[in-house]
């Protein structure tokens, strides 16, 4: 494993994307816990007006990549989408402490956080074109490994904003997370080298990959990743509350569950992307809808809160399949256009956090929080069926030339 790891930097320009991400994921999770205090406590929004808030600069993320996926694959130099990106990120962040007048904030961030949210795909994008161009074998995992980069920032990130918050206050969070956008923007500018799309290969060949978005292959599975990452920010919210209030456990045994699911999501992301020779991202979907499964059972039918405890190894395995390998289905199905690829995972992943972030509360307020696992459980099977009729055909293969098949 430390030798494959080792191979990964000979793809060029792979440590400035493993510093990129390490970055973009302290970036986002140094304000991400503090963000719904801040604006409900100092600027005096109502949880209603919060979640109205994060959903409308959320979807405006999903316009702007939607828009940005097709042109940055036809020619758009991905790094001055990358710069402009973590420039307006920046701003954004920085606007929070700058404007207080709910309506104006809303619409400065909107604007660029939207243009903000191109960042992350645009860098997996540019380094799935490295890897092509490097010729690796090993792209699931080089893709995987990044990914888990991004997990390994939000596990940092809240302790670095807790001191930060202590020591300056939400003006010196909110400067500190520009600050972070601004060092990455830098980085890009002064290392990333430009590179614009190859037309001489064939435009028949992107045209086939982009209308591929038109077909069950991807549309369906795309609607599968909304379920799946909508039960995960369900299951966020609802396992606590589960624990404390339905199973009478304690915020210790809470603590125990986040730190255990999160401690154990890297390594195994590392692992799933080194088997990405030995079995397709397909596949491996299907297998972690399975593992879903048996995991929200257990949930559903426990009495105690050392069985939620215990489970979390599930748990973490379904969570780095969907996050960590996510990705890499896509790629696999649109191996041409890695800017749609990256974007359809990215635009999958918000879309589903925003269902689930919406949803999840309304279910248990109306159901009961341990009802809340039976319509995860649901979901999770839904996400299944989806992608097992959506799995890989030989009519896939003679399209892109190089899908595999299950």
């Amino acid at each position: 494993m430390l030798i494959r790891l080792k191979n990964l930097f000979a793809i060029k320009g792979y440590s400035l994307f493993v510093l990129c991400l390490l970055l973009v994921g302290i970036g986002i999770s140094i304000t991400m816990p503090y963000l719904s205090l801040y604006s409900t406590e100092e600027l005096g929004m109502s949880t209603g007006a919060f979640g109205v808030f994060m959903a409308v600069s959320s979807l405006s993320g999903v316009v702007v990549n939607s828009f940005i996926a097709k042109r940055s694959d036809n020619g758009l130099d991905r790094k001055w989408i990358i710069i402009v990106a973590m420039l307006s990120s920046a701003l954004g962040y920085g606007s929070y402490f700058v404007f207080h007048n709910f309506f104006i904030l809303l619409i400065v961030v909107t604007i660029f956080n939207g243009l903000g949210a191109a960042a992350m795909p645009q860098i997996y994008a540019s380094a799935q074109e490295s890897a092509n161009e490097s010729k690796t074998d090993d792209k699931t995992f080089a893709m995987s490994t990044l990914r888990s980069l991004v997990s390994l920032g939000f596990l940092i990130g809240p302790l670095g904003g807790t001191i930060i918050l202590g020591a300056f206050g939400y003006k010196g969070l909110f400067l500190g997370t520009s600050a972070i956008f601004l060092i990455i923007a830098s980085l890009v500018f002064l290392f990333l080298q430009n590179r614009k799309m190859v037309q001489s290969n064939n435009r028949k060949r992107q045209g086939a990959d982009m209308s591929l978005f038109k077909t069950r292959q991807i549309r369906q599975p795309f609607i599968a990743f909304i379920f799946l990452f909508a039960v995960n920010a369900i299951n966020a919210i609802n396992t606590p509350l589960f624990i404390v209030k339905v199973l009478h456990g304690t915020h210790t045994d809470v603590g125990l569950v986040v730190s255990i699911c999160a401690g154990l999501e890297i390594p195994i992301m590392l692992v799933l992307g080194g088997m990405g020779k030995k079995i397709s991202n397909h596949a491996l979907m299907m297998i972690g809808c399975v593992i879903g499964v048996i995991y929200f059972t257990m949930l559903s039918v426990s009495n105690d809160s050392w069985q939620i405890i215990a489970a979390q190894l599930l748990q973490a395995i379904y969570v780095a399949i969907v996050m960590g390998n996510g990705l890499s289905y896509f790629t696999e199905l649109l191996p041409n256009s890695p800017g749609m690829s990256a974007t359809i995972y990215s635009n999958g992943s918000t879309l589903g956090r925003l269902v689930g972030n919406l949803g999840g509360g309304i279910i248990a307020q109306f159901i009961g929080f341990r009802y809340v696992n039976w319509v995860c459980l649901v979901l999770v099977t839904l996400s299944f069926v989806i992608l097992w009729r959506s799995r890989p055909h030989e009519e896939m293969e003679v399209t892109t030339g190089q899908t595999r098949s299950v």
